[in-house]
């Protein structure tokens, strides 16, 4: 299993300034927005990137994603290690298979495998 990349996730309360931040003055774009979550992408490097939801956003919200080759694997070995998922194994309508898992510090880690890739 290979780890892919690995992204903040930040909430904003102000969805208009912080793209003016990330994109006008960090100069990053925008390479998905769904309306209530957005993520900017360097140019030159696409892996560098920042993930951003908005407060109201539907659902737990993660602190870090970390996209990996099989997320499969990893729920199971979360489920074997008994460790707290927090959010099911989901096929997303935009292309992803996720899940939530608490790690021992509390932060609530997004670990993904994009399936359209």
């Amino acid at each position: 299993m290979a780890v892919r990349r690995v992204v903040p996730d930040i909430n904003t309360r102000d969805p208009e300034a912080t793209r003016s931040f990330y994109v006008d003055l960090v100069g990053l774009e925008v390479v998905m927005d769904l309306g209530w979550v957005v993520t900017y992408a360097s140019p030159s490097n696409p892996t560098a990137q920042v993930t951003v939801t908005q407060t109201d956003a539907p659902g737990p919200q993660p602190d870090m994603s970390i996209e990996v080759s099989d997320v499969d694997n990893v729920h199971a070995q979360a489920l074997r290690r008994g460790d707290d998922i927090v959010y099911p194994l989901t096929d997303e309508p935009w292309g992803v298979r996720r899940f939530f898992v608490r790690d021992p510090n509390g932060v609530v880690i997004n670990l993904v495998e994009h399936r359209d890739a």
